[in-house]
């Protein structure tokens, strides 16, 4: 009995094992895919951040992010952001490389140090400008614009001030950049990303330590820092995370939305 029983068992894993090579063994067949095997409104796009793209960490006005301190403090294996991929002063070459790619679209983030440097109060002229050049040059290269308003790296003012995420006080200052991007950009932008990952900003800046702003308790901390508490911060961060996607996204819909 128990040899029958194992018997079925074999047969029912390499039944498995075979379904489960068949989507492989289908895809390796193919000898290549075109734009006519996608649907009619499959739109072919990149992506970027502002840390990892736009470089000019120190120029035209931006203060520095929680991404700035991560990488300075040793914890990025002296890797940075200061220049990156130099989007800031590389955009024009960089859309067109798009162009003879064939994309459609084109994801950016903002960098709220860039745009509102103090995170909250004066807007930045120059990054107004700059924002303003990328987006037109996408457009009249025939690429959409896609805007993520924050990814990982709101400003280290707020962070210094009021420990970012972890204060209800976030979701009114994001709220608050949020409305100063729809109503700089939202006349051509018609894609928005609120907050990009928001379970990793909770869980590897507020429980584990290994993004910013390195929030952790031990025994939770991957990397060195000890402050913060892992029992509470990623929960407290998910929540007004929560609120302020949710407020963004009422402002846009009630007041921009056309």
């Amino acid at each position: 009995m128990e040899s029958k029983s194992k018997a079925s068992f074999n047969l029912a894993l390499n039944l498995i094992l075979l379904l489960l090579n068949l989507p492989l063994r289908v895809v390796l067949s193919v000898d290549e895919y075109s734009i006519n095997d996608f649907p009619l409104d499959f739109v072919f796009g990149s992506g970027t951040t502002a840390y990892q793209w736009e470089g000019a960490v120190n120029e035209d006005g931006r203060t520095p992010s929680v991404w700035d301190t991560f990488a300075h403090d040793g914890d990025m294996h002296e890797e940075n952001g200061d220049v990156a991929c130099d989007g800031y002063h590389k955009y024009k070459e960089d859309v067109k490389l798009m162009v003879e790619t064939g994309l459609e679209a084109y994801r950016f983030s903002i960098s709220w140090s860039r745009l509102i440097p103090n995170g909250r109060g004066p807007i930045n002229p120059k990054a107004l400008e700059f924002y303003n050049n990328l987006i037109n040059e996408l457009i009249s290269n025939g690429i959409q614009p896609h805007v993520t308003l924050n990814n990982f790296d709101f400003p280290q003012a707020l962070e210094d001030e009021y420990g970012g995420w972890i204060s209800p006080q976030m979701i009114s200052d994001f709220t608050n950049y949020a409305d100063v991007c729809f109503r700089e950009f939202g006349d051509r932008v018609l894609y928005w990303i609120t907050v990009n990952e928001p379970n990793m900003i909770a869980l590897g800046g507020y429980d584990q330590a290994i993004v910013p702003p390195q929030h952790c308790s031990p025994p939770f901390c991957v990397n060195k820092s000890i402050r913060g508490n892992s029992t509470t911060e990623p929960y407290l961060v998910v929540h007004h995370i929560l609120l302020a996607h949710s407020s963004a996204v009422r402002l846009y819909r009630t007041k921009y939305k056309v």
